[in-house]
């Protein structure tokens, strides 16, 4: 099948805005939420720098028998659903359980979770782990929650592609609604923001280690030297456009598109690119704004740049990377870009590339500093994984 399939609900969970519509406020105008890292001492650290969500109390949100149960990332991916359910005016309740799934992506899994565990284990001994480590940390436990939690119990699964994970889940997403299934809540929100998950990110020596935040994470830039890793992303509602209309839906857009590649000798993203826009039977010239990775890493933003050159055209296309405001979110990264590509739609708006001065050997119109007015009826977004993962994504009004 290949009925049209499309989003009815947003739920976000971001550094610079907790819900839709305070993250939509910031983002629009260029508010970050990047600074120094309070969850623990960073000072020993070369990166110190993070995005990260503050002011979010799961016990406000969520029953008191989750919090022992349950990671950071878990409590902000079930908040995020709840939100997203909402806005799309579905009570669970109301559907059959096998007629609704979720898909989400994840880099890690509770990684807080498992290092204050493994520290009972070190310090106390084995008795003093707990039962709840045997899931708390795992890929799929965002999905198996929130599955849980909704009575969901139709086609649901995890995908793990590092920062392509978001657009892959809603791609599979897609998939499954296509064949049949009324109802999906897709995407992905991650958080690494301890001690243990921050030794890991360092491995991948992308981090920034500037230590003023509007010089830490500037994609494009000749002084780009890395990323600023953070927590969070989104969780969206799909459905087929039929049904959705049916029971009278707001409708944010349409997944139009997706295509994933691998890099083998050659980088994929171009092709990926181009097959998402065959996929969504559009050519180049239909797309209005383009969400890019963003990698801040000079190798990295010159294959991007290239690609979108290649595709548009010099300076053929507005480009913008509002993830310079958050930090890098992993597998939520994408799917906030895709969350954030339906606001812009909605409001007529492309939100800046906040610090960035771009070079001009990348022959990119990106966007920064102020927020541009734009009739935006088609948006393509991008994501690479670390390790060679590609994925681009079409939406559209």
């Amino acid at each position: 099948m290949t009925a049209a399939v499309v989003v009815t609900g947003l739920g976000v969970a971001a550094p610079n805005g907790l819900g839709a519509r305070d993250y939509w406020s910031a983002t629009r105008v260029g508010k970050s939420g990047i600074g120094p890292l309070t969850r623990f001492d960073a000072t020993p650290y070369p990166a110190k720098l993070a995005g990260e969500i503050r002011g979010f109390t799961a016990a406000e949100h969520l029953p008191s028998r989750l919090m022992p149960q349950t990671d950071q990332v878990t409590r902000l991916s079930l908040v995020a659903a709840d939100w997203a359910l909402a806005d799309a005016g579905v009570d669970p309740a109301d559907l059959p359980a096998f007629d609704m799934g979720v898909i989400t992506a994840s880099s890690a899994g509770g990684f807080e979770f498992s290092q204050n565990e493994l520290k009972n284990l070190w310090s106390k001994g084995g008795e003093y782990v707990s039962a709840y480590q045997s899931f708390a940390w795992f890929y799929a436990v965002n999905t198996g929650q929130i599955s849980i939690r909704n009575g969901m119990k139709g086609p649901s699964g995890v995908v793990v592609t590092d920062q392509a994970g978001g657009l892959d889940a809603v791609a599979q997403a897609r998939r499954q609604i296509r064949k049949g299934t009324s109802l999906v809540v897709a995407g992905a929100v991650d958080a690494l923001l301890c001690s243990w998950g921050w030794v890991g990110l360092h491995t991948s020596g992308r981090l920034s280690t500037e230590q003023e935040p509007g010089r830490a994470y500037l994609p494009f830039d000749d002084r780009a030297a890395g990323h600023v890793p953070g927590e969070g992303g989104a969780l969206l509602i799909l459905e087929a456009a039929d049904s959705a209309r049916a029971r009278g839906a707001e409708v944010y857009g349409e997944i139009a598109g997706y295509a994933a590649t691998f890099d083998g000798r050659e980088p994929g993203l171009r092709k990926a690119v181009e097959l998402a826009l065959a996929d969504a039977g559009l050519a180049a010239s239909d797309v209005d704004v383009v969400f890019a990775d963003g990698a801040a890493e000079p190798e990295l933003d010159a294959i991007e740049a290239r690609a979108l050159v290649e595709v548009f055209g010099e300076r053929g296309v507005p480009v913008t990377a509002p993830k310079t405001m958050t930090g890098r979110l992993y597998a939520g990264g994408a799917a906030l870009d895709l969350a954030t590509a339906f606001l812009a739609m909605r409001e007529g708006v492309i939100p800046p590339t906040v610090h960035t001065d771009p070079a001009d050997r990348y022959g990119l119109d990106l966007v920064v500093s102020q927020p541009r007015a734009a009739e935006v009826r088609t948006a393509l977004v991008l994501a690479r994984g670390h390790g060679g993962f590609n994925s681009a994504m079409v939406v559209r009004s």
